[in-house]
């Protein structure tokens, strides 16, 4: 079972589509018991840092997807789910991260308007799983007034006023800043790819 975590915001139901579009079976999961039988794990966010974290805290997903993280399970965190991989966000500097990549996530600035809607190039700096077969320069969509830093385990970048990482992959674990559900036939290649895995 693809497990695609609802925690009451998200663009859940696009990406059920997407992946059962490929043929997967995928499950909205709302509470975190469903989780341990999970094959796979998509977690796509979206909103404010702060409520994303504490709506996880009440619905007892944090211990859970801490256990998901470590045990091996392919994890894909989508926009602000990627963000939650982070130890912190500049949106809500109380509400602390999942702790997977250092550094904290910042609101972006510059020349730009903020929030970022609209697509953008990928910059794939090295050869990954989950970008397999994605062209360098592929436009991706994107809806984000923060981003993440680079870290070593980040693998494409994108330029909006600032390069920040558009995708990282270290182990099970797999993250982008963008939305695949609504970037095309590019964004359909990368689920395939995390679905096979």
């Amino acid at each position: 079972m693809i497990a695609v975590i609802d925690y009451g915001a998200g663009n859940v139901g696009s990406v059920l589509k997407a992946v059962q579009r490929l043929g997967y079976p995928a499950e909205r999961v709302d509470r975190s018991e469903p989780l341990t039988r999970a094959q796979k794990v998509i977690f796509p966010g979206q909103g404010h840092f702060g409520s994303m974290i504490a709506a996880l805290r009440e619905r007892c997903f944090l211990s859970a997807l801490r256990e998901i993280l470590q045990s091996g399970t392919p994890f894909l965190g989508i926009c602000l789910g990627f963000q939650a991989l982070y130890e912190a966000s500049e949106e809500a500097p109380e509400s602390p991260g999942l702790g997977i990549f250092s550094g904290r996530v910042q609101r972006l600035t510059g020349i730009f308007k903020v929030p970022h809607v609209g697509w953008s190039q990928l910059e794939i700096e090295r050869p990954t799983r989950l970008l397999s077969g994605v062209a360098p320069g592929s436009f991706v969509y994107y809806c984000h007034s923060y981003y993440c830093p680079a870290t070593h385990e980040s693998a494409a970048f994108t330029e909006y006023g600032q390069r920040f990482a558009a995708a990282a992959e270290a182990r099970n674990i797999f993250a982008v800043q963008f939305h695949p559900e609504k970037s095309g036939d590019v964004g359909l290649k990368i689920f395939r790819n995390f679905l096979e895995l």
